[in-house]
């Protein structure tokens, strides 16, 4: 499907914490083609404001043609899209990236399904849709969010900075408290959580998958704002990049340098 841009309408919005919003918007294609992992671009209504905002997919309803997106306001863009209320309009683009590949976590395999701060949203899609055995490892800096949905499909296990709930410290630290064990790991969350999952995984010999974090511009790969640094030759710009929004979002560890 070309991507383009649309408008759709915001059928609920909740606030989940201080910050932390989560929207249902109706757009009966893209719920259709969305896949776990990949994210939409949202637009600001305020025409100084050009570029969208990239916002991980966080479910789908394909029997209802809505996709969620959970956010933390964190400037001007997000902060209005907190505003909206059910029956508002709202232009997107997406399903874009990448997303997880399903295929690498089979029936009979265990995966750890890493969240880490607003990289959690994402990973409720993919626990939905994951046919194996599960382990939701999340971490927080201190105010949990969105862990009690990830339960019927999984055991949770928390890590939190300030010791408030689970193991005080990062999720390696939960892992490595709890004894867990897994095939796989898909992961998304802050650059510094993900560098030492590609380390813990290569260390473990585990097949790991990580979903950048980057500002992005076009969401489409035209511009190469955001691009990362891989082992392989980008044939768009033929130097040793990969654009996040294009490529990516999702990566094999080791092809990435963090």
């Amino acid at each position: 499907m070309a991507q383009r841009k649309v408008k759709a309408f915001v059928d609920s919005q909740e606030r989940l914490t201080e910050d932390v919003y989560s929207m249902w918007i109706r757009e009966e294609e893209m719920a259709a083609q969305a896949k776990p992992g990949q994210f939409i671009s949202v637009y600001t209504k305020d025409g100084a404001k050009l570029l969208p905002r990239p916002i991980s997919i966080c479910e789908t309803n394909k029997e209802t043609g809505m996709l969620r997106i959970v956010y933390r306001t964190v400037g001007a863009g997000t902060e209005e899209f907190s505003r909206y209320q059910a029956g508002d309009t709202v232009d997107i683009m997406g399903p874009l990236g990448n997303g997880f590949p399903l295929e690498e976590a089979a029936e009979g395999k265990t995966a750890f399904l890493i969240g880490g701060g607003i990289g959690i949203p994402p990973m409720l899609e993919l626990a939905k849709q994951l046919h194996c055995k599960k382990e939701v490892i999340l971490g927080y800096r201190d105010v949990l969010f969105l862990n009690e949905e990830f339960a019927p499909y999984g055991e949770v296990v928390l890590a939190t900075e300030d010791g408030s709930a689970g193991t005080k410290g990062n999720v390696i630290d939960a892992i490595r408290e709890h004894g867990l064990k897994a095939d796989v790991i898909f992961a998304c969350g802050p650059t510094p959580m993900l560098r030492a999952l590609k380390a813990y995984a290569a260390g473990e010999n585990i097949t790991c998958f990580l979903s950048l974090e980057e500002k992005m511009a076009c969401g489409i790969g035209a511009c190469l704002a955001c691009v990362c640094k891989t082992k392989n030759v980008d044939e768009h710009s033929q130097v040793h990049n990969a654009r996040i929004c294009k490529d990516g979002p999702v990566f094999r560890a080791e092809e990435v340098e963090l």
